[in-house]
């Protein structure tokens, strides 16, 4: 039996909706199921002819009472349908555990396909996860991310909010057409059985639910529902593959415009409703008639796609508004002229003095706000630490009014990236350089002091392999952080945009990269005045630059460790997939948690493979414990890129093998430090003979290459073993988790 939450576990809320244009089918066709009203291109029944085409058929089931309204597979409910977006109803994944650990039900319902369809999944959802013991994954394309609902105990858990702490959510991308949910659990319930037996995710809209707390975790177990009652929002276009060039759907009085998930939509022109998908299309509205929405308190003549408003005879006037029209004396006109002409110039000085003074008042407002924000990022200390000889010019200090022009107002459009901790935009300073800026999302008042240190030990960071960060300001709510620009995109794009990577991401350049990034990471961990720990070392975060150098990038979460220790016990937080095991087990941070990262950038270099692949099975997810374990059978070059394989030595990729076997090391004591990692890498460049060459002839070097070609990379299941199981999980999400744990 499939098992979903009920009405206990979160609150459907009211559905807030548009009207469907027009409301208007084709004749003869039905055109309402129960309270919902169908318009064409949608039409009720299977092949009826009433809807545009079989994508838009539904179905109006009168076995239920009242009748409900289905999507034509005839087991996704219909809620509601607008102009542009549908709500239907989603099923959720359930995993239930007993007090040793063992599960009792397993539910995995939890996926949806619209390939194919008209539909694609709206942002307006997202993917939540309920639990203080759960790990679970969405994938659906190129799309692959995550979420945690960790917590120890009942007074952990707010109530009222999803915060990540036994509910977690996280944003999908728009024009997601598809998705898979896999769920799990780090130590199956153990812990928190008492209060928590359940763990639950799936993908729903965010307005429409909320969490009720440590009363639901402990209640979920008990209620189910055979009927999926979670709401989760569509939109829908004409012709997902077509723009409005090809197509010729819009009819009279309407307009066609072209969507940014594909596809494109009609829409009545401004003065017109109706259907624009049907014939004779979009008709004039009478806005005289309509005295709520067109308002008009003289004379109204509609007019075609509008309407005119006028005071009667002996009234002038603005007639729109209540007591706009007033009365024009006779015989009196010139005095009349004069008082209004005074009373208007009197009326307009008051109000420019008003407006002078309100916008006084709003300047003043902002620089006390601005000079309290400054404050409380640490800007005064910033200034005394600048006056220290020799770091005068260590850090810009830029301006609100500098960056917002820089950005066009932090516009839409200049944004380069998103991440878990804030959003990176392009910015043009007055002198035409071009630099990244970067907004966080939060701040944490009471390590300002830290902050600041570490902005001052950053901006002096000099490595041609670390990304320079040039200055900030902090006249914002939250610090706005300004870095030097990498215009080459990432380095995963580089390797998983297609098959073998792109045309200049041979073996050697591979090689180079490899020591490039080794080389900044071991100089953050032993050359800086106080050791950095980087913390979400990954290919997203290894920028390539015009040169094609690596850059390292994104200081958001690093943390600087004090002289005196070897450690710094921290919240966990990184990456899936790239997340050091023991450190997300003892929220004890080293600078081996990121040599165990870049392991997994190896890999991905040596494999072009992602670290989680969804549409593997299980044991076969995670790249790291995969790698591991070819490299102990002996069956490294079974995985390796075929093209890597062509190109690289015999001798290096055993190196390499057994290096980043090292690097992946469950236990910290067990891996290399980055210095070590840096110089095995620069030694591998030493290895120059084709190990075929040596040994065989070209035609035996041949067959023998195609043969390790063509064999089966994926035929090692992982360790699903309880305390391994959360490695069947980490992957390549670029989310950030963290579980709640003191420090």
């Amino acid at each position: 039996m499939l098992l979903l939450f009920t009405l206990l576990l979160f609150d459907i809320l009211p559905l807030n909706v548009q009207s469907v244009t027009g409301n208007i089918a084709k004749p003869g066709c039905q055109t309402r199921c129960d309270n919902l009203t169908v318009a064409y291109p949608f039409g009720i029944g299977i092949g009826s002819g009433c809807s545009r085409d079989k994508t838009f058929d539904l179905i109006c089931n009168s076995t239920y009472d009242p009748p409900r309204l289905f999507m034509d597979t005839g087991d996704v409910q219909i809620l509601n349908i607008s102009d542009y977006e549908i709500w239907v109803t989603s099923y959720v994944g359930t995993k239930c555990y007993n007090q040793l650990g063992n599960v009792t039900h397993e539910d995995y319902p939890a996926w949806f396909d619209l390939v194919s369809t008209p539909f694609s999944f709206s942002p307006k959802n997202k993917f939540t996860v309920i639990g203080c013991d759960e790990i679970a994954l969405i994938s659906g394309g190129d799309f692959t991310s995550g979420c945690f609902g960790l917590c120890n105990k009942p007074d952990d858990v707010p109530d009222g909010y999803c915060s990540g702490i036994g509910c977690c959510q996280t944003s999908i991308p728009r024009g997601l057409k598809s998705y898979d949910i896999t769920l799990g659990s780090v130590r199956n319930h153990t812990r928190v059985g008492s209060f928590n037996r359940c763990g639950f995710a799936f993908l729903g809209e965010h307005e429409s639910l909320q969490f009720h707390g440590v009363q639901d975790l402990s209640n979920s177990s008990k209620y189910y529902s055979v009927d999926p009652i979670i709401p989760t929002v569509l939109e829908w276009v004409i012709q997902s593959n077509r723009s409005c060039i090809e197509g010729n759907e819009c009819k009279g009085n309407s307009s066609c415009s072209d969507t940014d998930i594909g596809g494109y939509r009609c829409t009545c022109n401004n003065g017109y409703e109706g259907n624009p998908y049907i014939d004779p299309g979009c008709h004039d509205i009478n806005e005289c008639e309509d005295r709520i929405n067109f308002r008009c308190y003289g004379q109204c003549v509609n007019e075609v796609g509008s309407y005119n408003c006028t005071c009667g005879p002996g009234y002038a006037g603005d007639a729109r508004t209540p007591d706009g029209c007033q009365t024009v004396g006779k015989g009196s006109k010139f005095p009349v002229m004069v008082f209004t002409s005074a009373l208007v110039f009197g009326m307009v000085a008051i109000l420019s003095g008003m407006i002078g003074i309100f916008f006084g008042i709003r300047k003043r407002k902002l620089i006390r706000l601005r000079e309290k924000f400054f404050q409380q990022n640490g800007g005064f200390l910033l200034k005394q630490k600048l006056k220290t000889p020799g770091t005068s010019e260590a850090v810009i200090m830029f301006t609100t009014e500098q960056l917002r022009k820089a950005t066009d107002n932090y516009s839409e459009e200049r944004i380069i990236g998103r991440g878990g901790y804030g959003v990176v935009y392009k910015g043009i300073l007055p002198d035409k350089s071009v630099v990244a800026i970067k907004k966080s999302k939060v701040v944490d008042e009471a390590q300002t002091e830290q902050f600041i240190n570490e902005v001052m030990i950053l901006t002096q960071l000099i490595q041609r392999n670390v990304v320079k960060l040039l200055g900030c300001c902090l006249e914002e709510e939250v610090p706005v952080l300004v870095f030097e620009f990498i215009s080459n995109n990432t380095l995963f794009h580089h390797i998983h945009h297609k098959v073998g990577g792109m045309s200049w991401l041979s073996w050697e350049n591979r090689l180079r990269v490899a020591v490039e990034a080794a080389g900044a990471l071991a100089y953050l961990h032993s050359e800086t005045i106080m050791p950095i720990i980087h913390r979400d070392v990954k290919s997203t975060n290894i920028l390539i630059d015009d040169k094609y150098t690596a850059k390292i990038a994104d200081f958001g979460v690093s943390r600087l460790v004090p002289l005196d220790h070897d450690q710094v016990t921290t919240l966990v937080q990184g990456t899936l997939g790239y997340l050091d095991p023991e450190y997300f087990l003892t929220s004890q941070l080293t600078d081996k948690s990121d040599v165990y990262s870049f392991g997994v950038v190896l890999a991905e270099l040596i494999t072009g493979q992602k670290p989680l692949c969804a549409k593997r099975t299980n044991e076969d997810k995670n790249l790291a414990t995969y790698f591991v374990k070819a490299v102990k059978e002996n069956r490294l070059f079974e995985i390796v890129e075929p093209r890597i394989l062509r190109e690289g030595t015999l001798d290096q990729l055993e190196v390499i093998g057994d290096l980043v076997e090292r690097c992946l090391s469950l236990h910290g004591n067990d891996r290399p430090s980055m210095k070590d990692v840096a110089m095995e890498l620069e030694g591998l460049k030493k290895f120059k003979t084709h190990p075929w060459g040596q040994q065989q002839s070209h035609e035996e070097s041949r067959s023998l290459i195609l043969e390790i070609e063509q064999s089966d990379l994926y035929v090692v299941p992982l360790i699903t073993q309880n305390t391994h199981e959360w490695e069947s999980f980490s992957g390549g999400s670029n989310m950030t988790f963290q579980e709640n744990k003191p420090r």
